[in-house]
């Protein structure tokens, strides 16, 4: 099996790098959450569109240093490694930023993942494992290329994109478990989630192949609810939302 992964907000988490930087340039109240879309939508709603643009050039690239990754997402990588299951890391991401200074954003993410990965024990090489793509064309031809059996990826719109490769099963990202998809995508609100749906078999993972129990995609779609990665994430949400278990 082969897995491919996002890199922007699925593996790197931008909340705390976007927060400090908007405070340190004294752009943002104190009492802004410290959150990518409150610092985003704060400037927006002030007028300042090409400051928010020109500083996500800066946090994508000399800043990205500082950025912290999601919890439990180099855990998922080790696991997948002691597994025997492959993983690629698939990005769209361009080489300079659209608006201030030409920063080399490819060189920026390479060197985070490189030192990172290393520090965590993780095996990956970025030069083999990791395909930063200039385009969201070239993304989905090179997760198409790859052949991957599964993507996990924050972006509703890009997973549900017309030419996503028909062969690859798709898992959204999605840590606010706020966002609204189709049944044919499936929801992982954490990366300790991932874990347990594709590595962990006491749990029936849906990734393996394991049917969930009769009726489950119905009743999720009648509760406004995606399809869970596993068994063990779907246990936790019909508990919470009074569904049968």
């Amino acid at each position: 099996m082969l897995i491919g992964i996002d890199f922007d907000n699925t593996i790197v988490c931008y909340d705390g790098i976007f927060h400090a930087t908007a405070q340190e340039r004294g752009l943002i109240p104190a009492d802004l959450p410290a959150t990518k879309g409150a610092v985003r939508d704060h400037l927006r709603a002030t007028g300042r569109e090409d400051i928010w643009t020109e500083m996500q050039g800066f946090v994508y690239g000399p800043a990205l240093a500082r950025a912290e990754p999601f919890p439990g997402v180099w855990a998922f990588m080790r696991r997948c490694s002691e597994a025997g299951v492959d993983f690629r890391i698939v990005s769209h991401k361009t080489r300079h930023p659209y608006q201030g200074p030409a920063y080399d954003l490819h060189a920026s993410a390479l060197e985070w993942l490189g030192r990172v990965a290393a520090a965590q024990g993780v095996k990956l090489d970025p030069a083999k494992d990791v395909f930063l793509e200039p385009t969201k064309a070239s993304k989905l031809a090179r997760i198409g290329s790859l052949a991957c059996d599964w993507f996990i990826d924050d972006l509703p719109e890009f997973l549900s994109e017309p030419d996503f490769p028909k062969g690859t099963r798709r898992v959204l990202f999605d840590p606010s478990g706020s966002i609204e998809v189709d049944g044919s995508i499936v929801r992982a609100k954490s990366w300790d989630e991932i874990t347990d749906g594709f590595l962990d078999p006491s749990h029936g993972p849906a990734a393996m192949g394991d049917a969930l129990p009769p009726g489950a995609d119905a009743l999720l779609s009648q509760a406004g609810l995606a399809r869970p990665l596993c068994r063990r994430a779907l246990d936790r949400r019909a508990e919470q939302s009074g569904l049968p278990r």
